[in-house]
């Protein structure tokens, strides 16, 4: 089944705004899903801003570790 928010806040990630940006980089952080886990990869990939890719790279490294504990 989707997570509707998973995918609201992925979406998010392509916005213009700076602040939203990372604004639904610390939901997607919160809530833990390994569904964001590509996207946020591609954002410090890719995205201009430095502090997005900062944040994007942290997310990430948490949400793995979270769910590599679960396994």
């Amino acid at each position: 089944m989707p997570n509707r928010v998973v995918d609201y806040h992925i979406e998010r990630l392509k916005n213009k705004s700076v602040e939203v940006r990372l604004k639904s980089i610390n939901e997607l952080r919160l809530i833990g899903d390994p569904a964001a886990l590509e996207p946020l990869e591609q954002l410090y990939h890719n995205d201009p801003e430095p502090e997005v890719r900062q944040a994007a790279q942290a997310a990430g490294l948490e949400i793995f570790m979270k769910n590599r504990k679960k396994s």
